[in-house]
């Protein structure tokens, strides 16, 4: 019980030291052509208490696949929105070798938007299945100009654009039935050594974990990619 007493405060105080390090990044990132990353840890083959990749995970790929990159990620965060899009390039580029996991990782410190955002796919996902969850993500990143900028009218409105029943869409959303679930997904990037975002793991097959240092480039991805595939 004392254990779990500490938990409860460690998790609330290790949001906002991720709050700190996401803030800085954005301050000292403004006005670069590239932007600069949320961590910058180097460590490869760190002790990462990762939690395992299931079938109730979003998942681009297969959970067999060669190599699986589990990213922990803020919808108004300016750095994830940059890393999504090398994500998106990285599972195509390795057609079935990579994997790609989201998972949720709002800073409600930085971004009091973003908790409902992620909320918001999930109802996506209830209603249209994993395509449309990714389908509504990317819309939620395109639509966005980060920083909390998006506004909430236009969450129903994106699921209406992608077909979604939009009534049956809103109930989910207002009944905030997702939010335990964004929590625990929180809660579980904090556990497994986040300070930032984008936050994001890649596993191997026989488990060894290599840490992306936030929204690496593209370059720095593959070639961390191409040496597991070795």
């Amino acid at each position: 019980m004392e254990q779990n007493q500490q938990n409860t405060f460690l998790i609330p105080f290790a949001i906002i030291v991720a709050g700190g390090f996401v803030a800085a990044a954005v301050y000292f990132g403004t006005g670069s052509s590239s932007p600069t990353t949320a961590t910058n840890t180097d460590n490869q083959n760190v002790e990462i208490n990762l939690v395992p990749v299931t079938e109730k995970d979003h998942i681009i790929g297969s959970r067999n696949a060669a190599l699986v990159i589990v990213e922990y990620s803020d919808t108004e965060c300016p750095f994830c929105k940059t890393f999504q899009n090398t994500m998106k390039e990285i599972v195509q580029t390795y057609n079935g070798e990579v994997a790609w996991v989201y998972r949720h990782f709002p800073i409600a410190q930085l971004h009091a938007k973003a908790a409902k955002e992620s909320e918001a796919t999930e109802c996506a996902a209830e209603l249209g299945g994993n395509q449309a969850f990714w389908k509504y993500l990317d819309k939620v990143f395109e639509t966005t100009s980060s920083n909390d900028s998006l506004d909430p009218s236009e969450l129903p409105k994106i699921a209406t654009a992608m077909g979604l029943d939009v009534t049956t869409f809103n109930t989910c959303l207002s009944s905030g039935k997702y939010a335990e679930l964004v929590k625990k997904s929180v809660e579980e990037a904090i556990k497994s050594g986040a300070l930032g975002t984008p936050y994001s793991v890649i596993v191997t097959k026989d488990g060894q974990k290599v840490l992306i240092n936030g929204a690496e480039p593209i370059a720095m991805v593959k070639a961390k990619i191409d040496a597991l595939l070795k």
